[in-house]
């Protein structure tokens, strides 16, 4: 068949611009080419399809077998005939026949254009996925675009991603256009192109917006431990560092509060406790539930399990509204934890000091 500079010159330009390789596209049509022989011949397992990469010219080869008795005109050629044709070739050697149809042309090009936009669109959801992919696990920002039902649609730059009712802190509404937070959970590959998981309610979120607002933790400076979380209501976070020097706390605190309140703000005025993280499971214990003040605390480490005594003044405080501050406490420590007042244990109660 006669060249076709034009789908080279085409191909090229795609590759350029699109940084999808002339030899994978060529390689597409030509299978493509052949799924198309297969109608006209019936099978296609000895039919070649080969296009000059330097012409464009597209031909197909039959594959047939040099037999002394033809049985399949398909597969094979009468020696005699062969001999005609292939002069150098013997019996068993396999020769290739040009049959390329008459008006293949149309076909090919035809074939070449849809390869070609297919391939396009496989590409660029391929780019678009990796690029979403590198994000997994991280905080993106996303604009609000409208309720479906009790779901969320947000466009998150290229794509958009649905916020389901599960992902969402129970009360936040937003408006059209308001820009938010969201963490992403997963990214996954589809035909439709990368759909992605995000959310509001996950711990790591936390964790993220502290990475983000503070030098110290996106350094590695100051190391966050662990993250207990009931998203829009309270978090526990406790924090450690290795340096003299810094007060990690004090870090995440920032000055007058601004960095904690930054992030704050963002959930929607969420209360974050920021405690020191303890090697010694007493005292991250006793730390962990902060605000409250702790008598002490008695650990059984192989059962993963804390009794902990709390002056009477303080049981309420200790245990928190709907016992949320002993929950977020044993997550956030990992320990089954009982909180008991002085007199339940049959100590004199510590009498609560006299605000001035």
């Amino acid at each position: 068949m006669k060249g076709n500079s034009e789908l080279i010159e085409a191909l090229n330009q795609i590759e350029k611009e699109k940084s999808i390789s002339k030899e994978i596209l060529l390689e597409a049509i030509e299978n493509s080419l052949m799924a198309a022989c297969k109608n006209h011949y019936g099978k296609s397992d000895n039919i070649k399809v080969n296009i000059d990469r330097n012409t464009g010219s597209v031909t197909v080869y039959a594959e047939r077998e040099i037999v002394e008795v033809v049985e399949d005109p398909v597969t094979q050629i009468d020696a005699i005939e062969a001999k005609v044709k292939f002069p150098k070739n013997e019996i068993g050697d396999i020769v290739q026949i040009e049959v390329t149809p008459k008006n293949f042309g149309r076909i090919a090009a035809q074939k070449a254009k849809q390869v070609v936009v297919q391939k396009i669109r496989e590409e660029e959801r391929k780019v678009l996925y990796e690029q979403y992919f590198s994000m997994e696990k991280d905080v993106v920002t996303g604009v609000v675009q409208r309720y479906v039902g009790n779901n969320i649609s947000v466009n998150l730059g290229k794509v958009d991603a649905v916020l389901t009712e599960n992902e969402q802190v129970h009360g936040e509404r937003f408006r059209p256009t308001e820009r938010i937070k969201l963490y992403i959970v997963e990214v996954k590959d589809t035909t439709k192109g990368p759909k992605i998981t995000v959310s509001r309610t996950h711990p790591e979120l936390v964790k993220r917006l502290f990475e983000a607002e503070v030098t110290e933790v996106k350094d590695g400076t100051v190391e966050i431990k662990s993250i207990a979380r009931e998203a829009g209501s309270r978090t526990k976070m406790a924090v450690w560092t290795q340096e003299p020097d810094v007060d990690p706390v004090g870090a995440c605190v920032g000055m007058n509060g601004a960095r904690v309140n930054a992030i704050v703000e963002e959930l929607r005025g969420e209360k974050i406790d920021i405690i020191t993280w303890s090697e010694d499971p007493a005292v991250l214990i006793e730390n962990a539930l902060s605000p409250a003040k702790v008598v002490s605390v008695n650990v059984n480490p192989d059962e993963k399990s804390a009794e902990v005594v709390v002056p009477d003044y303080q049981l309420s405080l200790a245990i928190g509204k709907e016992g949320q501050n002993a929950r977020l406490a044993a997550r956030l420590t990992n320990y089954k934890i009982d909180i008991k007042s002085e007199s339940q244990v049959g100590l004199t109660p510590t009498e609560a000091p006299v605000e001035e």
